[in-house]
C-alpha cells in the first residue's frame, strides 16, 4: 500500500441473458399435408394458418450477488483517494470463484490479523496431539481472536517459535506473498489482501490442513468479535459496520504511524450465513484514527450500499 493509488479490478459484470423469438415472413407453409401451397396471411381462413408453437418461458437466470461490484469498487477507491486514503481489497465469491480486487497488491504489515496465523498453527498442534490447551490458555486464545489481545499473542508467538509460525502457515496454505516479520515481531508479518482471502477460503474448505473442528473454533471466535479490543480500541469498522445486514466473522487490525504519519487499518473476514463470501481490505491514511476508520467503513458501504452482498 502506497500513497499512489493503483486500481485494478478483475472479474466481469454479470451478463443479462434473454431469449428473442422473431418471425418476419409474409407467407408460411400450410402444413405437412400441403407443404407446396403458400398461404397468404391477409386472406387465409382460420383453418389455413398453422398454430403458433407454444413457447415455454425459460427460468430466470440466477442473480449474480456481486454484479456491478467492480464499478462500485472503483468508486469506493476513488472516494477514499480524495480523502487521502490508499486502499487495497479483495472480495471472493466462493460459489462462483469470481474475484474483485483493487489496489497495487504489494505486501504490507498486517498487524493483529497475523493472530489468525498464530491461532491456526497452535490449533494444528492441538489436533495432532502435540499440544494441549489448559482452560486458562483456551480463554486467552479466545480473547486473542475476539478482542485482539496482544499479550496472549505474545505468549503463543513465543511458545510456537516466533517467525517459524509464519513459515509453517504460509507453506501449508501456499501464501506466496506472505512473509515472516523482518524484526521478529508478529505485528510486522507481511501479506496482501489476496493472500488473506486465500487463507480464509482454504481454512473454510480444509485445504490448508487444519481439521474442520479446529477451523470452526477460529470462525466461532471471529463471529463473536467484540465491539472494542481488549485495549479499548473500536473494532466495528469496515466489514462489521459496512455489511451490517449480513452475519460476519471478522479479524480486524490497526497500526499507528506506519510509513510516516499514516494509520494502517485492516478489516478481514467471512460474510454470509453460508460463508459464501470472503473479503479483506486495508487502508493507509494520514489522519486521526477515527477518521481513518470512518473512511474504511464508507468504502465498504459504497461497495455494498444495502449493507449486504
Amino acid at each position: 500500500m502506497r500513497r499512489h493509488l493503483s486500481m485494478l479490478v478483475t472479474g466481469t459484470a454479470a451478463a443479462m441473458i434473454g431469449v428473442l423469438v422473431a418471425a418476419s415472413s409474409a407467407q408460411v407453409s400450410a402444413g405437412a399435408g400441403d407443404s407446396s401451397r403458400p398461404v397468404n396471411l391477409l386472406s387465409a381462413g382460420p383453418g389455413d394458418v398453422p398454430q403458433a408453437p407454444v413457447l415455454v418461458p425459460l427460468p430466470d437466470a440466477p442473480l449474480d450477488p456481486v454484479a456491478g461490484l467492480d464499478m462500485r469498487a472503483k468508486a469506493a477507491a476513488s472516494d477514499a483517494a480524495q480523502e487521502g486514503a490508499d486502499i487495497s481489497f479483495t472480495v471472493l465469491d466462493r460459489n462462483t470463484g469470481k474475484t474483485v480486487s483493487g489496489g497495487d497488491g504489494a505486501p504490507f504489515p498486517i498487524a493483529s490479523v497475523s493472530k489468525l496465523f498464530i491461532a491456526d498453527d497452535l490449533l494444528l498442534q492441538v489436533a495432532k496431539g502435540q499440544r494441549q490447551l489448559t482452560t486458562d490458555e483456551q480463554q486467552s486464545f479466545d480473547v486473542m481472536l475476539r478482542s485482539s489481545d496482544d499479550s496472549a499473542a505474545d505468549v503463543f508467538w513465543s511458545e510456537g517459535g516466533g517467525s517459524s509460525i509464519i513459515s509453517r502457515v504460509t507453506a501449508r496454505y501456499g501464501l506466496g506473498s506472505t512473509s515472516a516479520p523482518y524484526d521478529g515481531n508478529w505485528w510486522n508479518t507481511m501479506s496482501t489482501t489476496a493472500d488473506l482471502v486465500r487463507y480464509y477460503d482454504m481454512l473454510l474448505d480444509g485445504a490448508g490442513g487444519l481439521p474442520a473442528d479446529e477451523a470452526a473454533v477460529i470462525l466461532g471466535d471471529l463471529s463473536h468479535s467484540t465491539p472494542t479490543g481488549i485495549d479499548g480500541y473500536p473494532q466495528r469498522f469496515g466489514i462489521p459496520d459496512g455489511l451490517f445486514a449480513e452475519p460476519v466473522a471478522v479479524k480486524q487490525g490497526w497500526m499507528c504511524c506506519w510509513n510516516g504519519g499514516n494509520w494502517l487499518h485492516m478489516t478481514t473476514g467471512v460474510i454470509g450465513a453460508d460463508h459464501r463470501f470472503v473479503m479483506a481490505m486495508a487502508s493507509l491514511q494520514p489522519v486521526d484514527d477515527a477518521t481513518a476508520r470512518a473512511t474504511m467503513t464508507q468504502a465498504v458501504k459504497t461497495m455494498f450500499p444495502d449493507g449486504r452482498v
